[in-house]
């Protein structure tokens, strides 16, 4: 007992990296006790996470097997700048991270800012996705090794590992600081603006850069590589090549480049990390107290939810809303709604009708016309993703949802009202996208048949959601990181939010296939069709969805109470 005693009050400047990484494997062992559906999952990502590391190492080795190094440095800067991308942008918009160990449970803990990020920070090392990575990077060791001789192949191993740092810290670094940022809903609502208003400009965007590559030679790419070369982006993956190629003196320089980022990144990780630990961020000031026309039960109702009648439904809708207005994780989702419902559109309506293939001269630009099929089909997709944002919405409540189960909540009631909530919120976004569209398109007429595709298919979307959210739900957790999934949930959300998608994609067939075959006659019928086929269908969804969560709301509690 003594001994213990003293392991336990051991100062914090025993604890190295070893000990988070120990202890995240426990916990990872912990929560695929028992859980078989968790484990398959896990090996069907890990599957699918070194299929796509094969492909990767082919692509990047695949100067060297040629042994040709005309394009090994565009490989290395392109190859490398979209994998670091990849580690900043997908964790905010789709994957989430992993936070098997929670920051904030360290909080009250002797231990210093370096020893937890450190800890932190080799704990994240230990994934699917990095071993992934590593796997796809080796093709560069591969092909360094055969251009340049084995100390070109050094250089390449040491700068593969230093890139798989600089993309984990870049994760976590951007993860960390945005949840933060999102407590604060004026930088909130800011955030969204600039998102949305960058994803807009990616379509004009693509169009530029299609046309450019139509009248570049690929070889004139050399310039734009080696730019990408010397930024952080590209720095540790062409460090070889340089050697390789003789320009030995390039390799250090870049490692340099690649070590101050990495170190940039790390500070910033542990500045936002401190904060997100402790809740320094705030909401700004409280906002001033509205009078007591009403009564006391009208100051619980936000403004969202004014319209809602006072009772049971309407309890439940202004919870909601307050709960999407307020809480990071979902305030986060709703930013990917309004990021990918501008992108989208923007990409396949103006990027894909803005070009035709002719025999003499290739690819061309602006020979395409928009299409009406096309449109719908971009819509649909849309109201499909918007709507499988409540692909796990009790796993938001956690175990906030045992009040709805004392209460013995009506699951058709609960369903109804947690569709209403998210839709007061969704739909004004949707609506932006179907008159905006069709404006930029220079067609207005099709602003009632967008509106029309998107109400069906978001209508049809929550039908499906419905059964999916009860049945496939799963916990998250308790963090003040809205991206954050715990180990295994990442495979989980994508598989839930697949299934959901096609599923959903499926049910809003019919508009697309009205389009393709009514012509003109579907323009004025579409938005009463639309509405009618949605909301229809969202009602028929929450009341047989209402029925199997009747049934299996023990069930369902117990699959949303995080673990600890």
């Amino acid at each position: 007992m003594a001994v213990q005693l003293t392991e336990a009050a051991a100062p914090a400047r025993r604890v190295s990296a070893r000990h988070f990484v120990r202890l995240k494997l426990r916990v990872m062992g912990n929560n695929f006790r028992g859980q078989g559906w968790r484990i398959a999952l896990f090996v069907v990502g890990a599957l699918f996470g070194f299929w796509l590391a094969a492909s990767g190492f082919l692509l990047f080795a695949a100067p060297g097997l040629a042994d040709d190094d005309r394009y090994a440095l565009m490989v290395a800067a392109f190859g490398g700048g979209v994998l670091v991308l990849g580690w900043l942008l997908l964790p905010l918009v789709f994957f989430g991270v992993d936070e098997t160990l929670d920051p904030a449970r360290f909080a009250l803990l002797p231990l210093p800012r370096r020893t937890l990020v450190s800890g932190l920070f080799a704990a994240a090392l230990v994934s699917v996705p990095v071993l992934a990575v590593l796997v796809a990077a080796a093709g560069l060791v591969v092909t360094a090794w055969v251009l340049g001789g084995w100390s070109a192949g050094l250089v390449a191993v040491v700068g593969v590992l230093a890139g798989l740092l600089l993309c984990v810290a870049a994760s976590r670094a951007v993860t960390s600081a945005f949840a933060t940022m999102l407590r604060s809903r004026r930088v909130r609502d800011l955030a969204a603006v600039l998102l949305a208003v960058a994803a807009a400009l990616i379509g004009p965007l693509q169009i530029f850069g299609l046309a450019a590559l139509r009248e570049t030679d690929w070889t004139r790419l050399t310039g734009v590589a080696e730019v990408v070369g010397w930024t952080p982006f590209g720095a540790p993956w062409t460090a070889a090549i340089d050697v390789a190629q003789g320009r030995v003196w390039a390799a250090p320089v870049k490692l340099l480049i690649t070590a101050l980022a990495l170190g940039a990144l790390l500070l910033w990780w542990s500045r936002s990390l401190e904060s997100a630990m402790l809740g320094a961020a705030t909401a700004g000031p409280a906002p001033a107290t509205r009078g007591v026309a009403g009564g006391a039960v009208a100051q619980l109702f936000p403004r969202a939810a004014g319209w809602a009648r006072r009772g049971r439904f309407g309890a439940l809708v202004a919870r909601e809303c307050r709960y999407w207005w307020r809480d990071a994780r979902r305030r986060a989702n709703l930013i990917t709604i309004a990021v990918v419902g501008i992108f989208v559109p923007a990409m396949v309506n103006i990027g894909g009708a803005g070009f035709t293939l002719d025999d003499e001269r290739g690819l061309v630009a602006g020979g395409g016309s928009a299409s009406p099929v096309l449109l719908s089909l971009s819509m649909v997709f849309v109201g499909v993703l918007a709507s499988i944002t409540l692909a796990n919405q009790f796993g938001f409540d956690g175990s906030a949802y045992a009040a709805h189960v004392v209460a013995d909540v009506p699951g058709r009631l609960e369903l109804r009202a947690r569709f209403a909530a998210f839709s007061a919120y969704v739909l004004p976004m949707l609506a932006v996208v179907a008159v905006a569209i069709p404006l930029v398109l220079g067609e207005p007429g099709w602003i009632a048949m967008a509106a029309g595709s998107l109400a069906a298919s978001y209508g049809a979307g929550l039908a499906v959601i419905g059964f999916v959210s009860v049945l496939g739900a799963y916990s998250l957790p308790e963090t003040s990181n809205p991206f954050a999934l715990n180990s295994g949930a990442g495979v989980a959300k994508s598989a839930f939010s697949l299934v959901a998608m096609l599923a959903s994609t499926v049910a809003g067939v019919p508009v697309v296939v009205a389009a393709a075959l009514l012509g003109d006659v579907w323009l004025w019928l579409a938005l009463p069709f639309g509405v009618v086929y949605g909301l229809g269908a969202a009602l028929l969804g929450s009341y047989l969805a209402g029925d199997v969560l009747d049934r299996r709301q023990p069930e369902l509690l117990a699959t949303v109470t995080p673990r600890r």
